[in-house]
């Protein structure tokens, strides 16, 4: 007797997810690779939206994984799947950008808990419903 295997894909129970591509010492370019497997594969699920938390450099060194996301974002590099995004500095709590955010995306409300007083270190991505074509 054979068994028969169901791949059910998961359930997505938010469509909102919190990803960090600072952990590991990758490099910037490690760390962009894995950003635009995750934004493809998490697209695929259906998430909506992602706070990227990618670091500001706080050491005192760093901070260049963010400015390269921040470049790849304003050179449109992930214009296929993202079509909008917030860099974590310009989203204080409260203000119209984050009533904006939250209301385009209510799922995102219990994640901008991290932007009381803005945050240099994240960056919200709203995904498409599908890709497009950059």
């Amino acid at each position: 007797m054979s068994a028969l295997w169901i791949i059910i894909p998961p359930h997505v129970i938010s469509d909102t997810v919190e990803l960090n591509i600072k952990r590991g010492n990758l490099s910037v370019e490690e760390a962009l690779d894995n950003l635009a497997a995750k934004i493809r594969e998490l697209q695929e699920l259906g998430i909506k939206t992602i706070v990227l938390i990618h670091g500001y450099g706080s050491s005192g060194k760093g901070g260049h994984i963010k400015r390269a996301v921040h470049d790849a974002l304003e050179n449109n590099c992930y214009a296929d799947r993202v079509e909008e995004y917030c860099f974590g500095e310009m989203v204080p709590y409260a203000s119209p950008v984050y009533q904006s955010l939250i209301k385009q995306r209510p799922g995102l409300k219990q994640f901008l808990r991290h932007f009381k007083a803005a945050n240099a270190g994240m960056t919200v991505l709203l995904l498409g419903s599908a890709p497009r074509s950059a």
